[in-house]
Order: C-alpha cells, then structure tokens, then sequence
C-alpha cells in the first residue's frame, strides 16, 4: 500500500472522501505477517495481526478495515482465533507485557463489505458509468478461504460483480475466479505462476473479459506484471484494483495510478471513452 500498490491506497481514499467515509491510518502499524499460520501451536505467529487489533483499541474504535485481501484473512483469522480461545488470549496478552491487553472486541472487515453494508451499491453517485466495458471478478484465495472469514459465498462469490455492475459494466463469470495466482512462487517458481496466469486471463479472455478486477497486491504483481513473460502466448489484458474504477466512474479527476502498471489499461479505456 505504500510502495507497489500505493495506487490501490490512492484511489481508496480519494474514493473515501467522495463517499463521506473517514478513513483514519493505525498509528504504529506493523506488517500483518502476510499469512496466517497453520501450525495448531504457533502462537508467536499471531502477534503481529493482534498488535494491529489492539492499535484500533488503543484509538477507541472497535473496527478496522483492510484494503488487501492478505492482510484482511490474517487479521480476521487471528482475531477469531483469540476470541474462540480464551486461553490463547490470555497467553498472548500475557507475552506481550508492555502492550495493553487485547479485549477481543474488534471487528475486521474488508473495505469491499464496507462499501457493500455501509454505503450500498446502489447508492454509488456514479457520474461516469463504466459502459462498453467487459470486467471479470478475480477473487482467488484469501477473501473467500476458510469459509469462516469468507466475504461472500465461498464457491460462488458475487459481491464484486455486483459492484461492477452497479458501475456500469458488463460483468462475466469465469471458472477460474476462485483459482490461487500462484502467491509467493512468483519469487522462486515464477513458471508456476506463469502458468496459473495464463490460465486466468486466458479463461477471462474467452469469455469475452477486458480487464480483471481484484483486491490483493500479491495477485495483481502476478497477474499483471507476469504478463510480460508469456507475451508470445497471451493478448495483453489490463489488471486492476476495483477501487480504480470506482473511482474512475465517481468522476475523480485525480491521478488513479493506471501508468504504474505492466499492462497500461489508458489506451483500452480511452478507446471505451471512459478516460478524457
């Protein structure tokens, strides 16, 4: 969010402001650790997502909302995990003796539910609808696995379609919507995720898709930037955070970041007349 996806952090809170929505920063923030560990007994791993939890105690809120669906399923995980175990909690809070002690009362949600719950679809002022163009949803993992932090469906998701559509855009379905984007082989298997971007946008591509809208930094570096090693293969394809367009269709006039990507989306949109 402050470096390669500072663009999906830009738009956000341009969008925010928009909306009326006040976004405040966690002061003190530290990494999420990026994955929830799997180990039954690994509480160690857990400190970092339940120091975030208890930076928004120590502001006096009792929610906090994510932009990355990584960061999203750590926090949310962890957090279920401390609140179903009072014994965990306990020891946690214990082990980090010169924090204040976690009450479990945060609530994580991702800022696609927010947009969903707090504002509406349907109440989006949309001033420049997204017409002519043809958007697939690209979900993969982690807002969706394991069913208990799941945003929506876990087979059959529909929120970001919705969204989409409520912006104006024609939305198809893909099979491989839920697929992982390979993660982090990306650094020493890159032709694992070689293949499993291939598969995604090839799949998207014919259905008829133009773009792919996402949520996850990670996914976006594979799907996007991937491209450049499978150009003999693949029709270049622009990938983009959902936030982009949102913005894009509230009529912001500001920078929304399509230059930082490999696959620079201007030209298809303003072919669809959707960029001035």
């Amino acid at each position: 969010m402050k470096s390669t996806a500072k663009n999906f952090e830009d738009t956000t809170i341009e969008v925010s402001k928009a909306l009326g929505i006040e976004l405040l920063e966690l002061p003190r923030w530290n990494c999420c650790g990026t994955v929830y560990s799997l180990a039954s007994d690994d509480l160690i791993h857990q400190l970092a997502p339940i120091r975030n939890l208890i930076r928004v105690q120590e502001m006096g809120y009792d929610t906090v909302t994510t932009l990355c669906s990584m960061c999203y399923n750590t926090l949310e995980q962890a957090n279920q995990l401390v609140k179903n175990d009072p014994e965990k909690l306990e020891k946690m809070n214990s082990f980090m003796d010169s924090e204040e002690d976690y009450k479990g009362d945060v609530t994580v949600i991702h800022y696609l539910t927010l947009l969903k719950e707090e504002i509406g679809f349907e109440n989006l002022p949309v001033e420049h609808p997204l017409t002519g163009l043809t958007a697939v949803p690209y979900y993969g993992c982690l807002l969706l696995r394991p069913e208990e932090v799941s945003i929506d469906n876990p087979e059959n998701p529909t929120i970001m379609a919705e969204l989409l559509a409520a912006l104006g855009a024609h939305v198809v379905d893909h099979p491989y919507k839920l697929e992982c984007c390979g993660s982090y082989h990306t650094v020493d298997y890159k032709e694992v995720v070689c293949e499993k971007t291939y598969s995604i946008l090839s799949s998207a591509q014919n259905r008829g898709a133009e773009v792919v809208v996402l949520s996850c930094p990670l996914c976006e570096f594979n799907l996007d930037v991937r491209q450049k090693d499978l150009e003999k293969e693949l029709a270049p394809m622009p990938i983009l955070y959902f936030t982009q367009l949102l913005a894009l269709s509230l009529g912001l006039d500001g920078n929304l970041g399509f230059d930082s990507h490999y696959v620079n989306p201007e030209p298809l949109l303003r072919k669809k007349g959707l960029l001035r």
